[in-house]
């Protein structure tokens, strides 16, 4: 009996268990709670805040004392007190709703707490049966906000290098640093944020609360500037903005500048800026000049001791920030080669060109300790190269053909008051690094050259090579604008001649509606199963950077095979092919990447449907750019990441340039249906606002004058 009275009781108590005395909810921990968004603190730290600040504590409850799937209902108690004026405590309390256990508290404090003053608070949580302890019990910590209800006065700004309109007009000027020095009264800033107009923008912290910070800034264009500034205080208030105007003129003329367009037989080469330069006997004036370029002449060195030239002086304070840059063209690229550096004692103090890696040939720029390279140096081709140590951030940075190469590296350069070298660097026992090839308008400025004129001094503007409008044709022949080589039209291609306008069919209803030309007064109709038109010969070298642009309108919305509008072939297969491909609804440019059958192809596209014969068709161009191994497609003025890759070699080509068809295996393929308008090819690579520029006027590419 007693046995079974046991067990009785041992299952009546195994079946209740969960049923125990009520648990008192969790102390609240200091890292839950919040004033104003701002961590529980005190003393040195306590925080400001620009408002009667919102409370906020994370309050828990055991789960121990509740019924299986039972929430645990849980309240708080906020208590905050302070000493007024008059040295009395004030106490203020707040009892929130009840909430799940673990879920955020909230109180915002009364707005008769006073400003300038040390609130202190804490909390605890009620479950309705008992109470935690208070936050600062135990371990706890008690929180303290002040509310600061003034907000900081505005500050002012002052730049040595760029002071204001109403003392010196036009300040000298983009790639030279301004440090614009702002300041507020108030002692309890912390930080100013900013605005350049057209950037940039940021923030600034103080260095201790009420201390001036010193903004620099470096303009990258011209005209007029304005500099916005507002003051934050430690509560997070802001002052006014202040605003600070100057003006900014065009960067500075180089300090040192030899062209070297001198006469051929020269023994010396004019300075334009700075000393002229003698040169040794290795050297030959009157080489060939990059085209392209204002560059009209340049000096060929021949890898001796005797090809350098020097003016025997220093052209750059290089632990100051410089900048220098030349076009040159190697002979070979098989070794180590200079093209200008200065010397310093036993070493160069800089130098830019040529170096062999393990990885191949790279420019490179080094400088203290540092160095930058990129880029792929090609035997015979004219590259634009230009090193840049800018002192202020201490950062060298290499330019190959207008763009940012390698990784920007921290350099620490000594001093190097040696003769400034063209085809040489100072080594331990003599010069070394001796550079074979060709060297052109060589520039030292003692400035920072921003981006855009980095752009602008190695861009190379295109020359068109041929305009086809196709607005006519004589025995098959269609002719270049210009005079040059025609385009022969094969069977199944005809010139397509819009109305004359004798007739208006929506007056006269005898007159027949006849759709007008694509552009001009023609276009070139092909039937797409024999129509084309071609050259004679190859019309872009495809071995270096080109254009091509075409308008073209195709006649099937759904064509049932790939179409090529335009295309060059090489002896194995075509260099480039321009095409739409029905399966993908994508307009193509395809290069293989070397003149075999089969050869891996990189292949750009831009999506659109086809035209069905309908509207005013697309304009197409693409690009291949050598200096920076890219190809590009647009389609009416615009491309993407889609429609741009790379193409590290392009190869030439021996075809005559195509109109409406392709190399397909042995013979000729994917013919055009449709309408072919505006042929235009350009020696070297368009810019995307030259492309861009075919939507306002679409008779003609626009290679900017620079």
């Amino acid at each position: 009996m007693v046995g079974s009275c046991a067990a009785a009781l041992l299952a009546a108590s195994a079946g209740t268990a969960h049923a125990v005395d009520n648990l008192p909810p969790k102390q609240p921990l200091v890292q839950d709670l919040r004033s104003g968004g701002k961590a529980c603190a005190t003393g040195k730290d306590t925080p400001y805040v620009s408002a009667p600040p919102r409370l906020s504590a994370v309050l828990y409850d055991p789960e121990e004392d509740n019924q299986p799937s039972e929430a645990s209902p849980v309240s708080g108690a906020f208590e905050a007190w302070w000493t007024d004026a008059a040295g009395v405590e004030q106490r203020r309390t707040y009892t929130t709703i009840t909430l799940t256990s673990g879920q955020t508290q909230y109180w915002t404090v009364p707005n008769d707490i006073p400003a300038n003053t040390v609130v202190s608070w804490h909390v605890r949580a009620n479950d309705g049966a008992s109470t935690s302890a208070w936050s600062d019990e135990g371990d706890g910590s008690v929180c303290s906000f002040v509310y600061d209800d003034t907000s900081p006065e505005k500050a002012t700004i002052t730049s040595p290098e760029y002071p204001e309109p109403d003392e010196v007009f036009w300040v000298d000027g983009v790639g030279v640093y301004g440090h614009f020095t702002v300041d507020s009264p108030s002692d309890d800033v912390v930080s100013y944020t900013y605005g350049f107009l057209g950037g940039p923008y940021g923030t600034v912290p103080a260095e201790r609360p009420g201390a001036a910070v010193t903004i620099p800034y470096l303009p990258l264009t011209s005209g007029p500037k304005s500099l916005t500034v507002h003051a934050i205080d430690r509560s997070g208030r802001s002052s006014a903005e202040s605003r600070y105007d100057f003006n900014v003129k065009a960067g500075r003329a180089p300090v040192a500048r030899w062209k070297l367009d001198d006469p051929a037989g020269s023994r010396s080469a004019a300075a334009e800026s700075g000393t002229a330069a003698r040169a040794g006997t290795g050297v030959t004036f009157g080489g060939p000049a990059p085209a392209g370029t204002a560059t009209t002449a340049t000096v060929s060195l021949d890898g001796s001791g005797h090809g350098f030239l020097t003016p025997d002086a220093p052209a750059a304070d290089i632990r100051r920030t410089f900048a220098v840059s030349a076009w040159a063209r190697p002979a070979e690229t098989g070794r180590n080669m200079t093209v200008v550096s200065q010397d310093a004692d036993g070493a160069p103090g800089f130098s830019l060109g040529l170096r062999r890696q393990d990885s191949g040939p790279a420019w490179s720029f080094a400088i203290g300790g540092a160095r930058v390279s990129g880029g792929a140096p090609e035997t015979g081709e004219w590259t634009h190269l230009l090193g840049l140590y800018d002192a202020e951030t201490g950062k060298a940075r290499l330019y190959v053909n207008g763009h940012e190469v390698g990784t920007a590296a921290e350099a620490t350069p000594a001093e190097a008051a040696g003769a400034f070298q063209i085809g040489r660097a100072r080594g331990a026992a003599g010069y070394r690094d001796r550079w074979h090839g060709d060297v052109g308008d060589v520039q030292v400025h003692d400035r920072v050259v921003v981006p855009d004129e980095v752009a602008e001094l190695a861009y190379r503007k295109p020359k068109l090579l041929g305009h086809w409008s196709l607005e006519n044709a004589t025995d098959g022949v269609s002719p270049e604008q210009s005079g040059g080589a025609p385009l022969r039209l094969g069977t199944g291609a005809s010139i397509y001649r819009g109305s004359d306008d004798s007739c208006i069919p929506d007056i006269d209803p005898d007159c027949t509606y006849v759709p007008p030309p694509l552009v001009g007064e023609g276009h070139l109709r092909l039937d797409g199963e024999s129509g084309y038109a071609a050259a004679d010969g190859p019309v872009v070298d495809t071995g270096d950077s080109f254009t091509l642009g075409v308008v073209v309108r195709l006649a099937d919305s759904e064509p049932g095979h790939p179409m090529t509008v335009l295309s060059q072939a090489g002896e194995h297969t075509d260099a480039f092919k321009v095409r739409y491909e029905p399966s993908t609804h994508t307009w193509q440019l395809v290069m293989p990447v070397k003149d075999e059958a089969g050869a891996p192809e990189k292949v750009v596209s831009r999506i659109e449907g086809a035209d069905g014969g309908e509207g005013q068709g697309h304009r197409l161009a693409v690009v291949y750019d050598d200096a920076t191994d890219t190809i590009k497609l647009y389609l009416d003025g615009y491309t993407d990441a889609q429609a741009t890759t790379t193409l590290p070699d392009g190869w030439p080509s021996n075809g005559g340039l195509q109109i409406g068809r392709a190399q397909v295996g042995d013979g000729w393929g994917e013919y055009l249906h449709g309408d072919v308008d505006e042929v235009q090819a350009y020696a070297g690579a368009l810019r995307d606002d030259d492309i861009l520029a075919v939507r306002e006027e679409p008779k003609v590419l626009h290679p900017h004058a620079r």
